[in-house]
């Protein structure tokens, strides 16, 4: 199962971090929105009985939850950071709004200034509010009020979205701070390592199927059998130095075909939460060769190397260059990114949808192939003749195909496209690959 995290903040913030949140196929995201501060400890409260994590956006919602709620669950924030300053005033130099001087709130006056010199911005006059970054919304609008009064700032840069809003409101020029893209990984990272699921997961056994995409055809290419062999040692040499780096056991079970044994903490750890497979890359890189792998979970090594040889079918049925893993729950993860760049993150498909997709005709080489294709161009509507193209069968046999996936739910027609000679042709969002329920208007429908 994913594991639930709690999310609570402005509609602003929620949405920038459900971009971000689509990198960790693990969490799923349980979202609040507010907007007022005050409303954070309620809702807190509530979510804290069905996740295992809560986020919280802004320090001052953060601090009224830990002071007000016994949550039983971790509760992380995102912090607002330098990174975050260098976007503002990068805006700020843009729109001729750095003009005098600066009063800044939810920021150390280190971070600051910090952050100027690196811009080579030191001549510019700041004053940086002196009290804690969870400070009420009506100390720091009376901050900003005071400096812009005195002619100590023409600018007010701001951690909390109130406050803009009121200052705004009094035609005082202002910036909101917000947490750089940078800042919410490293909090989401946070978050999921504080979880109880994670930490029992940290030791499981995870078991890998690895094979070489077309080895056969490769070793016909060399003209002598020295030649072949020295492409096979340094191809073991490759795999073995990947295993050595998830602290894992290998072995050979075949020309060009490897097993390997690691632990799901380092697993994730070096593949940066199931998003990049760099053993993929050095291959391509190094030899020309492009790599299959299959990866298993399970609660026992038995059902963990079960699910690593459906994996690599999978895979396989993509047409290589690719990674897919099966969790022992039957999720599916994949395509990761191998040595051409992925450009969506897919969520985890779950059994429940790959069954339904199943019985609607949707073979496993169909989704196999589809899920790759998406990752990798970021597309989820098509033409029937595409859809033709990435499954390798006939228009006919894609149309077929659409009208029983979109009785099934499975796809819905969006658009049509307008021909000059003949029937318009109709456009086909795959809806399942977008997630279940993760958006924010889900959310607010609960």
């Amino acid at each position: 199962m994913q594991i639930k995290i709690g999310v609570i903040g402005t509609s602003d913030a929620v949405k920038k971090l459900m971009a971000v949140i689509k990198e960790f196929p693990t969490l799923r995201p349980v979202v609040r929105e507010i907007a007022k501060t005050e409303e954070a400890p309620a809702h807190a409260e509530a979510l804290a009985k069905e996740t295992e994590v809560l986020f919280v956006f802004g320090p001052a919602a953060h601090r009224l939850v830990k002071e007000r709620v016994h949550a039983s669950v971790p509760v992380v924030q995102a912090p607002l950071t330098g990174a975050g300053l260098y976007k503002v005033l990068f805006h700020a130099l843009q729109t001729g709004k750095l003009n005098g001087g600066i009063s800044v709130d939810s920021l150390t006056k280190a971070m600051v200034t910090r952050t100027l010199r690196d811009l080579g911005l030191e001549d510019i006059r700041v004053t940086v509010y002196n009290g804690p970054s969870w400070a009420s919304p009506e100390k720091l609008v009376a901050f900003h009020l005071q400096q812009a009064a005195s002619g100590a700032s023409a600018l007010a840069v701001t951690g909390v979205a109130t406050v803009a809003e009121e200052l705004r409101a009094r035609q005082i020029p202002v910036e909101l701070l917000a947490p750089s893209e940078q800042d919410m990984i490293v909090a989401l990272e946070r978050a999921l390592l504080s979880t109880e699921s994670r930490r029992n997961k940290e030791a499981q056994i995870v078991v890998g199927m690895l094979a070489v995409d077309d080895f056969g055809s490769l070793v016909l290419k060399k003209s002598s059998e020295l030649e072949v062999q020295k492409l096979k040692l340094d191809i073991h040499r490759m795999v073995l130095n990947y295993v050595e780096s998830l602290d894992g056991y290998l072995t050979q079970i075949g020309e060009g075909e490897y097993l390997f044994f690691t632990t799901r903490g380092i697993f994730e750890r070096e593949t940066g939460g199931y998003k990049t497979i760099y053993l993929a890359k050095d291959a391509r890189s190094s030899y020309g060769i492009t790599l299959s792998l299959g990866v298993g979970f399970g609660t026992s090594a038995n059902e963990a190397g079960m699910n690593a040889r459906a994996a690599l079918r999978k895979s396989r049925e993509a047409g290589g260059n690719a990674c897919f893993i099966i969790r022992e729950d039957q999720t599916l993860i994949g395509p990761l990114e191998m040595s051409d760049p992925v450009q969506a993150v897919l969520p985890p498909t779950d059994a429940e949808l790959i069954r339904k997709a199943e019985n609607a005709g949707m073979t496993s080489a169909y989704l196999s192939k589809l899920l790759t294709h998406t990752s990798k161009s970021g597309k989820y509507d098509y033409k029937a003749h595409e859809l033709a193209d990435v499954l390798g069968i006939t228009i006919r046999s894609a149309h077929r195909l659409l009208q029983a996936w979109a009785d099934n739910g499975l796809v819905k027609v969006v658009d049509m496209e307008k021909l000059s000679k003949g029937r318009p042709r109709q456009i086909y969002r795959f809806t399942f690959l977008l997630g279940r329920g993760n958006s924010t208007a889900a959310a607010k429908s609960e």
